[in-house]
């Protein structure tokens, strides 16, 4: 304890950014996904009534439910296309200005729906709806790129787990205020969705008053003094020179480079298990299964006997219990390492999901397993919040290098947005056809998950990046080749994440 307060005060600039780049960060992903359900019904009775004020007819409810899946899915098209245009951005004009171009994309977004009743106008729903996932595909790339490199080695887990928790927190705060007796109600609906615009507000006041991050000033931009500079500010003063001997060895390997586009990247050899394991993490953290459990929380609660108007309360205390994991998740992973997180994770939630199919299969034939139900659901959700949920962002971010990290995150984003519509396509589709049974599908993908990751996810805690490279070049390359490529890692630019 005592050590963990003299780190608050010591490295107390880090923690002010943290916070400033998580409000606007990963927080406004978490929010968009979980708020939009809450004025669905007020929306649609919207969209029909503008078009019998301007046709005189109103819409068939088909149209109406196209309408709004098209609002709905709109905002993955537009993160799918910020999370493209992301990686060349940031390494041309840096993370920092990027970053506050997005919170004014995020303003301009917040002002169409807040006007949108007024104007009588449901393509300002769509127009905003786009403008937010360009907005949270930049900030879902840049921030833990960000978070990651302006943390020593000894915080670099617990601050690369705070994207988890951010974006748990926008979850559970879109939950809390899109109730009815908040901002739900039909009247208040579009603040409801203009709300997102103060977090973008707050990180656009406070962030330049902090630096860029110091790698990126040694690395790309070669300024040695506003590199020693930014260090003091953020981790305050004392004894760093370890930390900087890294960065200055990451640096020095990095010199006399070539430019590699992203179609390269993934055709280098020397970064072939790097990106492996980073689509294995990344697939698994979307097809765990937890949007499925959010999806029969629901019903489950409602066999369970809940009171109807009780039971959004209850799925606020699932999403309060997955922002608590992943907070738990942040203390523990400097303690037990990445890797342990991440297969002990799946594993536990593997004999989760097994109880749970049982479970809800055999709920019509005894009541009292409805109850089990609901206990199950909360510990998946918890598992999930002390493993995947934080242990992933950690890994992706650790596992390449400074100039690498636009690149590799560009396919992140990618395999994220892609991910999230066709996971919306199908899943209801899965969930019909086979009922509970449809959490077998994801436990086959969490075990095989755990396995591959026990076999080959080389350890990342406490290493610096040079320390990993080493580590992946004995799976890249083989035992015998390590000391030959070691230092012939590939030839890295400022921009390479052009496809």
């Amino acid at each position: 304890m005592a050590t963990f307060f003299s780190d608050l005060v010591q490295f107390r600039g880090l923690f002010q950014m943290i916070l400033v780049l998580g409000i606007g960060g990963s927080f406004p992903y978490g929010f968009h996904i979980s708020v939009i359900n809450y004025p669905s019904v007020h929306i649609r009775k919207f969209i029909n009534e503008t078009w019998i004020e301007r046709n005189g007819s109103p819409l068939h409810p088909e149209t109406i439910m196209l309408l709004w899946s098209f609002i709905v899915s709109v905002y993955g098209i537009g993160g799918l296309l910020g999370s493209l245009c992301c990686g060349y951005l940031t390494t041309k004009y840096r993370k920092k200005k990027c970053q506050m171009c997005t919170n004014l994309i995020m303003l301009v977004a917040a002002l169409f729906m807040a006007f949108s009743k007024t104007a009588k106008s449901f393509e300002m729903i769509l127009v905003g709806r786009f403008l937010y996932g360009i907005g949270t595909g930049f900030s879902l790339n840049i921030h833990p790129q960000y978070v990651g490199e302006i943390s020593p080695k000894k915080l670099r887990g617990f601050t690369n787990s705070t994207v988890a928790v951010f974006l748990t927190l926008g979850k559970l705060t879109g939950q809390v205020i899109g109730l009815r007796e908040i901002l739900g109600s039909e009247a208040l609906w579009p603040w409801l969705l203009a709300s997102s615009g103060l977090s973008a507000l707050v990180q656009l006041v406070t962030l330049p008053f902090f630096p860029d991050s110091p790698s990126y000033l040694l690395i790309q931009k070669s300024n040695e003094e506003a590199f020693r500079k930014a260090i003091r500010k953020l981790w305050g003063e004392g004894d760093h020179q370890a930390e900087i001997d890294d960065i200055m060895k990451e640096k020095a390997a990095m010199a006399s480079a070539k430019s590699l586009r992203v179609l390269e990247i993934i055709k280098e050899r020397s970064l072939r298990w790097q990106l492996y394991i980073l689509m294995t993490v990344m697939t698994t953290l979307q097809l765990c299964g937890i949007n499925a459990i959010y999806f029969y929380s629901f019903e489950v609660f409602h066999t369970a006997k809940f009171e109807e108007y009780l039971i959004p309360y209850v799925s606020l205390g699932v999403g309060l219990c997955e922002c608590l994991s992943s907070i738990l998740c942040s203390t523990l992973i400097e303690r037990f390492g990445r890797k342990v997180l991440l297969w002990g994770g799946y594993t536990l939630m593997c004999f989760v999901l097994v109880l749970l199919t049982t479970t809800l299969s055999l709920q019509h034939q005894f009541f009292w397993m409805h109850y089990f139900s609901v206990i199950l659901i909360f510990l998946f959700v918890i598992f999930y919040g002390i493993g995947p949920s934080g242990a992933t962002i950690s890994i992706m971010v650790e596992i390449f290098s400074q100039s690498f990290r636009p690149s590799a995150f560009l396919i992140v984003g990618c395999i994220n947005w892609m991910g999230l519509f066709v996971l919306g396509m199908i899943f209801p589709l899965i969930v019909d056809n086979l009922g509970p049974l449809c959490f077998l599908i994801f436990l086959g993908i969490l075990a095989l998950s755990a396995i591959f990751i026990y076999l080959y996810l080389p350890e990342t805690k406490g290493k610096s990046i040079m320390e990993i490279k080493a580590e992946f070049n004995k799976l890249n390359f083989g035992k015998k080749e390590t000391s030959v490529t070691e230092n012939n890692f590939p030839k890295e630019q400022l921009f390479c994440t052009k496809l």
